[in-house]
């Protein structure tokens, strides 16, 4: 199983980015997706999870309103629009998959997690 994302860069203030991340080896549409991130000063944090049947979206509160992930299983792809991005969001961030039907905010839960993309938000 490889999971391998993509989109992060340097970004101004109140800019736009979308992360996709390639699932490759599994069974795609049988697992949840997830979006976490971490920056130099804290742990790896919950940004996003989505059910496997694309239905129900789970958000940090931290994010909310300004993220939006999404899934494309004929494509192996789990995507993260991030709107109006705030220097406090710049950090590394990661997918991850789970079998577990759940929409769990803690990494433990989670199988399989792709490389990590470097976003940073700044002026």
């Amino acid at each position: 199983v490889q999971l391998q994302a993509s989109g992060g860069g340097l970004v101004r203030p109140e800019g736009s980015l979308k992360l996709s991340c390639a699932a490759t080896g599994l069974t795609f549409s049988s697992y949840t997706v997830a979006w976490f991130r971490q920056d130099s000063e804290k742990g790896r944090e919950f940004v996003a999870v989505l059910s496997q049947n694309g239905y129900t979206a789970v958000y940090a509160d931290s994010v909310k309103g300004r993220f939006t992930i999404s899934r494309d299983d004929a494509k192996n792809i789990v995507n993260l629009q991030m709107n109006s991005l705030k220097t406090e969001d710049t950090a590394v961030y990661f997918c991850a998959v789970t079998h577990r039907n759940s929409a769990m905010k803690t990494t433990s839960g989670y199988d399989y997690w792709g490389q990590g993309t470097l976003v940073t938000v700044s002026s």
